[in-house]
């Protein structure tokens, strides 16, 4: 079963990305709204994908991304945000504007 770690501190948003990812066949979630929390979800359980806000509680998404990604190596991630522009250059591919199209998040993943 894949796990997905959902870095978003609106939580409206982070179970609607809960039920998207559940549609790609994401069977478990933990939703985190601080870096610190999604640094200590991610070292209790290693997910197959992440996706982070930009901006979230305490920080920013790309904050908890990096320090996921240095401490348990190479995860899939996406960046679900409303600042899409200013995440282009770091992952191109694996940006999703909000509103969240349940497409452009499927196409994300598959890239990511």
């Amino acid at each position: 079963m894949c796990h997905a770690l959902v870095i978003e501190d609106e939580m409206l948003i982070a179970l609607e990305l809960e039920n998207l990812l559940a549609d790609l066949g994401y069977g478990s979630f933990d939703i985190a709204d601080t870096p610190q929390d999604a640094l200590a979800c991610a070292m209790a359980r290693r997910p197959d994908l992440m996706t982070a806000n930009f901006r979230i509680v305490g920080g920013a998404g790309v904050e908890a991304v990096k320090a996921i990604r240095d401490r348990l190596g190479p995860i899939p991630f996406v960046y679900v945000t409303s600042n899409a522009d200013l995440l282009r250059e770091d992952a191109p591919a694996a940006v999703v504007d909000k509103p969240i199209s349940s497409r452009a998040l499927a196409d994300a993943c598959a890239r990511a």
